[in-house]
């Protein structure tokens, strides 16, 4: 069996959460990028170059990791397969039309940093399809971690010189986009085994062609060089590089978790809004990010161990020799390395999140 001493430093939560919270820079970034393009591209036709752009760019980056003389094996993912396409299609049409669609409407009708924050409504819409559709373990922390989020959304709904709280048709068109993220999150989750270049090339390609599409028939046409050049890049790396690593965390983390840390992703978005778009700083901005901050720091601190069994499964995935992965091999191998592999029945305690190995109940 191989054995690799080197390779006590991994732990899949610590990346799990770099990936997320780095996706959600990318992604934060986005909304204001997006903001500035709008008065150059229309919101149907800007929401299809950002898909396609991702989709091009994640691309070329294939091609690239292929033809790069003595690729490491540790790049290596398992293909889809069968009902993989069922999954794939729908999460297609969730998070690469419909949302990005209703988002770019929504943010042509509202300030960019409260769009922003208001995409903070997916955490605790992910949470509640994860816990009540898809049944995974969600505990106190991560509920109380969801509400704050939601708070602090709600409190960015709050129109003072309007006598209360009123809901915009733009802040409208932005949660159903929250909604339709939502969905596309756990959808996800059953692919997050397999390779993320694909799953996030195929969804960017895919969802960019057909929205373009649509664009082209309601009468939009392509914009000059510069803005055309900026979406294509801003798509890259705010939907494709940020796919990619969302899908990671995905793998390492569960859906309820990686959701509340992409939630750092309007702090991001917020921060470039007044930067960039000299949009005023209010009460209930610094409040909601109050909020929003303090639900972070409560997952921060979540552990949950206690002793449960695996059952004996078959399947395959990028892997290390661990307590979970203790089958032999023929050949040496380096690692992390991909291949079908076989589970034996095995009860143990140790601290967990719910990862591919632990999606039981409590």
């Amino acid at each position: 069996m191989s054995k690799n001493n080197n390779h006590n430093y991994y732990d899949p939560v610590r990346y799990g959460v770099m990936a997320a919270l780095l996706s959600a820079a990318l992604f934060g970034m986005g909304t204001p990028l997006a903001k500035l393009l709008l008065g150059e591209i229309p919101p149907l036709l800007l929401a299809g170059l950002l898909y396609l752009g991702s989709g091009v760019g994640l691309s070329l980056l294939s091609v690239m990791r292929r033809l790069t003389p003595g690729e490491h094996t540790s790049f290596n993912e398992p293909d889809l397969k069968g009902s993989d396409y069922l999954y794939l299609s729908s999460t297609i049409f969730c998070g690469g039309i419909a949302a990005p669609v209703l988002l770019i409407y929504g943010l042509s009708k509202t300030p960019a940093s409260t769009a922003s924050l208001l995409l903070n409504m997916e955490g605790l819409l992910t949470t509640l399809i994860a816990s009540l559709i898809f049944n995974e373990s969600v505990g106190r922390r991560i509920w109380l971690a969801a509400f704050i989020m939601f708070a602090a959304s709600l409190a960015l709904t709050y129109m003072p010189d309007s006598g209360g709280w009123s809901l915009q048709s733009g802040s409208i068109l932005i949660m159903l986009a929250c909604l339709m993220w939502a969905f596309d999150n756990n959808i996800t989750r059953h692919l997050s085994h397999r390779d993320p270049f694909v799953i996030a090339r195929y969804k960017g390609l895919v969802a960019g062609f057909t929205t373009l599409l649509a664009a082209f028939a309601m009468g939009n046409r392509m914009p000059s060089i510069f803005p055309f050049t900026g979406a294509f890049i801003l798509g890259a790396l705010s939907y494709g590089a940020s796919l990619v690593l969302f899908v990671y965390a995905l793998r390492n983390l569960g859906t309820s978790r990686t959701s509340i840390y992409f939630g750092a992703a309007p702090f991001i978005g917020a921060i470039v809004s007044v930067i960039l778009l000299n949009e005023q700083i209010t009460i209930q901005l610094f409040a909601a990010m109050f909020l929003m901050l303090s639900g972070i720091a409560i997952i921060l601190k979540e552990y949950h161990e206690h002793e449960h069994l695996h059952e004996e499964s078959c399947h395959e995935h990028r892997h290390i020799h661990d307590e979970h992965h203790n089958h032999e091999h023929e050949d040496v191998c380096s690692e992390p390395h991909c291949h079908e592999h076989e589970h034996g029945l095995l009860t143990h305690s140790h601290a967990h999140v719910p990862d591919i190995h632990h999606y039981h109940g409590h």
